[in-house]
């Protein structure tokens, strides 16, 4: 997999590869990461990337002529026809795990650095092929939501993480379910580790029990009153089983009752 980062600030990557799931990565040969300085792609001497918006408000619109000559660069050393070119930027559509997944399917992604006030709609109407938000709120440029792209796909790509299981049972994944279908991954289960008591808090004796099926299941009724209580949307879109649904209902039905009094 490699990345193409496109942005006016190529130091801030800097950090970010230096660490955790990118720096592995990169050390063990899964990962390449190109960053291209926008400003080398201009052709004045002070090397403009932005000018005022048509129409007169505030703020500066990065140009369109740098944004193209850089991807047109990129893409001139073989990049595949069907290489996806993000565009970061608050107006996209909001990254999901299923998009995660289908980026991990292509050796290469190209990311195109947002700034400013914006960038000349032209970008993303006529050269990229993707636009992309991280979440309902503005950033002052997309440094960090290429940083995030980065590692979300990271992680899914084989040996990086050294254990496949464990990105496959993120929160949001895909996973199979009774019929072979498959649907949208629960929030994740709750996850405990040594000691076993910490200040009067225990682990739930189940996780300790060795019996693999009640853990099975104590996992999954857990996931599905996270995913019930915190994101039920997930739930309206993913394939179930009986199991599931049984457990649901229980925790519906759980949660009419009206809270017993404390006695004194």
């Amino acid at each position: 997999m490699q990345f193409d980062i496109v942005t006016i600030f190529p130091e801030f990557f800097g950090s970010i590869l230096s660490h955790g799931v990118l720096k592995r990565a990169l050390s063990g040969g899964q990962v390449t990461v190109r960053i291209h300085d926008l400003r080398d792609f201009t052709s004045d001497r002070h090397r403009t990337v932005d000018d005022r918006p048509f129409g007169g408000g505030p703020g500066m619109v990065l140009k369109p002529e740098p944004v193209f000559l850089a991807v047109e660069s990129i893409r001139s050393n073989g990049v595949a026809d069907d290489t996806p070119i993000v565009l970061l930027s608050p107006q996209g559509r909001l990254l999901r795990q299923s998009i995660v997944e289908e980026f991990s399917r292509h050796p290469r992604v190209i990311l195109i650095c947002g700034r400013y006030e914006g960038m000349d709609e032209r970008v993303a109407d006529f050269l990229a092929t993707d636009e992309l938000s991280i979440g309902d709120y503005v950033l002052s440029g997309g440094e960090i939501a290429a940083a995030v792209v980065m590692e979300c796909v990271t992680r899914l790509i084989p040996g990086v993480l050294g254990n496949e299981e464990s990105a496959m049972q993120d929160s949001f994944a895909d996973e199979d379910v009774a019929g072979g279908q498959t649907g949208r991954r629960l929030l994740d289960w709750p996850h405990y580790t040594r000691p076993a008591e910490f200040r009067g808090m225990r682990v739930p004796e189940v996780l300790l029990s060795g019996d693999h099926e009640e853990i099975r299941r104590w996992r999954r009724r857990r996931a599905l009153e996270k995913t019930l209580r915190r994101r039920p949307d997930l739930l309206a879109s993913m394939p179930l089983n009986e199991e599931d649904r049984q457990v649901l209902e229980e925790l519906k039905q759980a949660s009419l009752q009206p809270a017993l009094p404390q006695p004194h």
